[in-house]
């Protein structure tokens, strides 16, 4: 074997993560055995990761560090995430690059209506970045996402999951107006933990924003989800599921908090199966049609599943 080393460029990669390099290391606790996954080494992952590349993607699914990739991508689903792979945010908890991104691709939305037809996607879950840097948040490149899935594959449901679009007086309402199936938001955390965890966000905003939503239009359903093992207490997420419930939110998900990389905030505890068994009976109780609670779940796992879950259970209720 030769190991080549250069001696020669100047050229320093930048970090991933500038503002955490200097950070001291957190330390979490070694991961129990209901956290781990297999390596993905399927073929259908194989051709899912093909299509992204070939079409100039960027998911989610790669940028955080999801789990749950090699199960997904196998079965072919992925979630696009648009307006580039740098974020203008800093969360304790996120591994998406972060600093300045560059200028919007214009033909990107075509670009994943494209991939979705390739990946036959009867259900589709597109993301992003958050984008303070642009006037409306990134909220028409949203909605012209939407409508190119639309054009392209008028029979797939469309699941969008937004950044919070805060100070972006409007934004709210040009994503709504495209009419996407699923609209998500995530809280990612109780509101005691935002100072450290979520810092560049507001909670009241985030939850007044689902609530906008339903207002516009109530036949768009709403979903929200939270990380645990972050610090926070049992009574907390309670009383986020009641905050969520009193802005008619329907489906809750609540997912196992996993340290991307040691610069970032630490796990502080791994929530038990049976823990989060509990957190979806309550739930449930709470009236929510929709709660997917286990150490594994993300906001888009099972996404095409749960939506046909959530139609049922609108159906079943009578709304």
């Amino acid at each position: 074997m030769v190991t080549i080393v250069d001696t020669i460029s100047t050229t320093q990669l930048r970090p991933r993560h500038p503002e955490k390099v200097n950070r001291p290391d957190a330390v979490s606790p070694p991961k129990p055995d209901w956290i781990r996954v297999r390596a993905p080494n399927t073929r259908g992952y194989a051709d899912t990761r093909r299509i992204v590349k070939e079409n100039g993607l960027v998911t989610v699914c790669e940028e955080a560090g999801c789990p749950n990739i090699g199960e997904c991508w196998d079965k072919k689903h992925a979630t696009f995430m648009i307006m580039g792979d740098t974020c203008t945010r800093a969360c304790a908890f996120c591994n998406v690059k972060t600093g300045m991104p560059g200028a919007l691709e214009a033909s990107e939305p075509e670009y994943v209506a494209e991939a979705t037809a390739k990946l036959g996607l009867s259900h589709v879950v597109v993301t992003s970045v958050d984008r303070d840097d642009l006037a409306d948040g990134g909220a028409e490149h949203f909605a012209e996402t939407i409508r190119a899935i639309r054009a392209r594959c008028p029979s797939t449901t469309i699941e969008i999951l937004t950044p919070d679009f805060l100070r972006k007086d409007g934004a709210l309402e040009r994503v709504v107006a495209a009419k996407p199936d699923v609209f998500n938001h995530n809280l990612e955390t109780v509101p005691s933990r935002y100072l450290t965890v979520r810092p560049g966000a507001r909670y009241f905003h985030s939850i007044r924003l689902l609530q906008r939503v339903k207002e516009i239009d109530p036949t768009i359903f709403t979903k929200s989800g939270i990380m645990v093992g972050l610090g926070e207490e049992r009574h907390e997420v309670l009383q986020v599921m009641d905050d969520l419930r009193s802005a008619d939110v329907d489906f809750l998900t609540i997912g196992q908090y996993l340290q991307p990389t040691r610069k970032h905030h630490a796990v502080m505890r791994y929530v038990t199966p049976d823990e989060f068994a509990g957190y979806e009976r309550v739930a449930y109780t709470k009236g929510f049609l929709m709660v997917s609670a286990s150490p594994l779940t993300r906001s888009s796992h099972h996404a095409g599943e749960d939506f046909a879950k959530l139609q049922a259970a609108r159906t079943a209720r009578g709304r």
